[in-house]
């Protein structure tokens, strides 16, 4: 009897622990955000305004801008930088110190995809995708200057080499593919260069997977590293420690409990009651040694 109760006790333990181990592992795949960016382009003039906005399937609420810049990082919007208005933030008269890497951060840790803009003192800027390019579309890549026409003759490159010249200023690249992965820029004749922004081709089946290249080091690329790593302790070490110290929790549970039923028994019963699967036993009466007593004889002789 007691042993069935000890053991529909651990089968409760095991479930709740096994119960929490779940809830642990679905809190850090919750429904996580996307980062958009108004106007829709990587680069902007110095002086420009951006709104940048995180929109979640079922609510937006909970959800904070960060920022990774050359001079701070994880520097919140409303706070350090921007003004902030429900889920979005905007930012008026940029200045090329903005130049970094924004992404959406809940409480709970998972992070959205990460957007990197390019802030320039310059006149030339290529517009091109924000966010990842889905594999087999079409990407259309904008060089314009700031007080000029955009439809300028314009040189685009991938890589520093030279694609092709378009009369028109811009270039269209259709069904884009794995290959057309990396690092642009544009150049218009006696106006200037642009910055360089990198392009990443994502599969149909996935949204977000890591790029198959790497791009060059940059002050806002070495950065974006902090808040995935932040999100992978809170999602997959803290439901592991919490595991764990429940299972010792259990197994100090466990040990009382025998201790309890083990004590003041005979050694001789403990080790019958082990072998045969039964831990129970009664205290023995454990009595004093009492000391023998013989008759005596008064001859001082023994039949």
């Amino acid at each position: 009897m007691r042993k069935g109760r000890l053991l529909r006790g651990t089968n409760k333990k095991m479930f709740l622990l096994r119960l929490f181990f779940l809830i642990s592992v679905l809190s850090c795949t919750t429904n996580q955000a996307r980062l958009t960016v108004s106007p829709s382009s990587s680069q902007l003039y110095k002086g420009d305004s951006v709104s940048l906005s995180c929109e979640e399937d079922d609510s937006s609420a909970g959800w904070t801008l960060r920022r990774n810049t050359s001079k701070k990082q994880r520097t919140q919007c409303g706070v350090d930088w921007g003004k902030k208005h429900s889920s979005s933030c905007k930012i008026t008269d940029l200045f090329t110190w903005d130049s970094g890497v924004y992404w959406c951060e809940s409480r709970e840790g998972p992070i959205s995809n990460m957007v990197n803009l390019t802030v320039t003192g310059g006149s030339v800027i290529l517009q091109s995708p924000v966010l990842p390019v889905m594999e087999g579309d079409d990407v259309t890549l904008l060089c314009k200057t700031k007080t000029t026409p955009s439809n300028l003759p314009a040189a685009f490159y991938k890589d520093g080499s030279l694609i092709r010249k378009q009369p028109t200023g811009h270039m269209t690249i259709q069904h884009v593919s794995r290959s057309d992965e990396g690092l642009y820029k544009c150049d218009i004749s006696g106006h200037g260069e642009s910055p360089s922004s990198w392009i990443t081709v994502t599969d149909k089946h996935t949204t977000t997977p890591p790029p198959t290249s790497t791009p060059p080091p940059t002050s806002a690329s070495i950065t974006t590293s902090t808040p995935a790593y932040s999100s992978f302790l809170l999602c997959v070490l803290f439901p592991v420690g919490a595991v764990c110290v429940l299972v010792l929790l259990v197994l100090l549970v466990l040990r009382q409990h025998f201790q309890r039923k083990l004590e003041g028994c005979d050694p001789a019963t403990v080790y019958l009651s082990v072998r045969e699967d039964n831990i129970n036993c009664r205290p023995t009466d454990i009595r004093p040694n009492r000391r023998r007593e013989f008759p005596s004889d008064q001859n001082g002789i023994y039949p």
